[in-house]
């Protein structure tokens, strides 16, 4: 699965708009499924978040060129002022993302990584997803970036912003949390929480 994660920046006052425009758009793709939607709650406000699957990279570029070629892409309608479109796939160890309720608050992580930092990052990972269970069942999936600079997005879905910060706490001072020489591949990171949208399959 090749996974696409757009966001569409606009006003604060009109998210629900534009996702529900950039949905109907969507919904004459070719191709993919929408995996959830989102508008951003802290961190970069006014943007939206839409994730989508693709089995095949050929079907993930239609849908690049329908937007480029498109003189209103996502159904903007003036409100959109950026759109920006990032390529992923899954760390090779993790399920593909499926429809689930998490609770509605959703995490998305992203590091930027050190140049050799992605093996080291995945060693870490692999061990670590098991025995950190109670805290990794709210991962949604983990991702490496197919263009632009060295990164990977991880995406969390809790009930609450509590609950995130309380499985971080227990499983920092188990040990089980974060992966082993993981931190040390990081050069920077950046996290949004964003709610999921109305009738988001991961809600």
């Amino acid at each position: 699965m090749i996974y696409d994660l757009i966001a569409l920046s606009g006003p604060l006052r009109e998210t629900s708009s534009i996702e529900r425009n950039a949905l109907g758009w969507i919904s004459d793709a070719a191709g993919g499924s929408v995996l959830g939607h989102w508008h951003t709650e802290i961190g970069e406000l006014g943007r939206v978040l839409i994730l989508r699957g693709f089995h095949t990279t050929e079907q993930l570029a239609r849908e690049r060129y329908r937007a480029a070629e498109d003189r209103d892409p996502f159904h903007g309608n003036g409100l959109v002022r950026a759109i920006t479109q990032d390529s992923y796939r899954a760390f090779p160890f993790l399920p593909a993302v499926e429809p689930r309720a998490y609770g509605g608050i959703y995490e998305f992580r992203t590091y930027f990584l050190k140049p050799g930092g992605l093996p080291p990052t995945l060693d870490g990972w692999r061990e670590a997803i098991g025995p950190a269970k109670e805290y990794t069942d709210h991962l949604v999936i983990n991702m490496i970036a197919l263009d632009g600079p060295r990164r990977i997005t991880h995406i969390w879905g809790f009930e609450t912003i509590q609950q995130r910060f309380d499985l971080r706490r227990q499983h920092y001072a188990a040990g089980l949390w974060p992966p082993k020489g993981g931190p040390e591949q990081i050069d920077h990171a950046t996290s949004t929480i964003a709610l999921a949208g109305k009738g988001s399959p991961l809600c």
